[in-house]
């Protein structure tokens, strides 16, 4: 039932792919600049992952079980954006806290739909390496916070492009799944 919901709704995944892909982007190509404006384009990036993650989940209410923990994500996700763009002075420390925080809780629930997934479909690693990725940068922001800003904005680019070429994968499986299993059907 999950892997029906899921592939029903793929092209939410790949919007999610395609915006970290966006976030990578900026990261890379102006770091100094992007640093300035961090607080605003990581809570326009935190708002809309979030809120394409809480229409997944609402989506996905009544058919998987589980459909909280995808809701619960995207709401953390729309809440810790909302917090950026409202309080824009937050310190780099702060900011580091707040992004490590988001990404250890998203890569458990990443981490989580990968385990249930394995059932139901092959290569649901890309969902769970997503996860591991993003717990493994929310560690290495907890445990050195004094980071450049250069460097943060490096390490902030390379997980948006892994998450999000990990995501574009995903969703892209996901169609294929939601094509083979449509014309099953007719």
């Amino acid at each position: 039932m999950l892997l029906q919901r899921l592939s029903q709704f793929w092209w939410l995944i790949v919007l999610r792919g395609i915006i970290s892909i966006l976030f990578a982007i900026v990261a890379f190509t102006n770091p100094t600049l992007a640093f300035e404006v961090l607080i605003l384009v990581l809570g326009v990036f935190l708002l809309v992952d979030g809120a394409t993650a809480v229409v997944l989940g609402l989506r996905m209410r009544g058919h998987d079980d589980d459909w909280w923990t995808i809701l619960l994500e995207g709401a953390l996700g729309v809440g810790l954006g909302v917090v950026a763009l409202v309080n824009p002075e937050l310190t780099a420390a702060g900011l580091l806290l707040i992004l490590a925080l988001w990404l250890l809780v998203t890569g458990v629930f990443e981490i989580g739909t990968a385990i249930k997934l394995r059932k139901e479909i092959d290569n649901e690693w890309l969902l769970g390496l997503a996860g591991v990725v993003s717990i493994a940068l929310g560690v290495v922001m907890i445990v050195n916070p004094t980071l450049g800003k250069i460097s943060i904005m490096w390490w902030l680019g390379f997980y948006a492009a892994a998450f999000g070429f990990l995501l574009l994968g995903l969703g892209l499986r996901m169609w294929r799944v939601h094509k083979r299993l449509k014309d099953s059907a007719s």
